[in-house]
């Protein structure tokens, strides 16, 4: 199978898995860590270009878990992390991680914000060495093991 459809299968699998829990994962601390990761997805190669702003963004308005919560709450959320990824990209990220963390206290809400890290990551068919890199990352602040992941 090749990279590409391998990368498709996968984000198709956890984005099946996570709306299997969507009535699960209403909690402010899933919404906030779930914002955290799509601003950490973005800018996980250090730069966040406008048009890539607008997909995650879309992304996180029409995906069916984050329905949950209302979608101009979600945007802000997400824009306040990245603003501060932008801003200064190291003292951003300890930022960004600490609201990761936030899932912390429940397993079945940080593996889903992981899986939204991987459906994020892989929606443009090209889930790369550094969303890899960050998502491990964030798998290593939420204590759950990467290759649970297969990162």
């Amino acid at each position: 199978m090749a990279l590409w459809d391998r990368i498709k299968e996968s984000a198709s699998q956890m984005q099946t898995q996570l709306v299997a829990k969507k009535n699960d994962l209403k909690s402010g601390a899933f919404r906030d860590a779930s914002m955290a990761m799509c601003a950490l997805v973005a800018a996980a190669d250090g730069t966040v270009d406008p048009s890539e702003r607008q997909r995650v963004a879309q992304l996180i308005a029409t995906n069916e878990v984050l329905q949950n919560f209302p979608a101009d709450d979600l945007r802000r959320r997400f824009d306040d992390n990245l603003n501060k990824l932008a801003a200064d990209i190291a003292f951003g990220k300890v930022s960004v991680l600490q609201e990761i963390a936030k899932a912390k206290k429940k397993p079945a809400e940080a593996r889903a914000v992981v899986q939204i890290g991987i459906v994020i990551g892989g929606a443009d068919g090209d889930f790369d060495k550094t969303e890899q890199a960050v998502v491990r990352e964030a798998c290593y602040t939420l204590d759950l093991p990467p290759h649970e992941f297969d990162l």
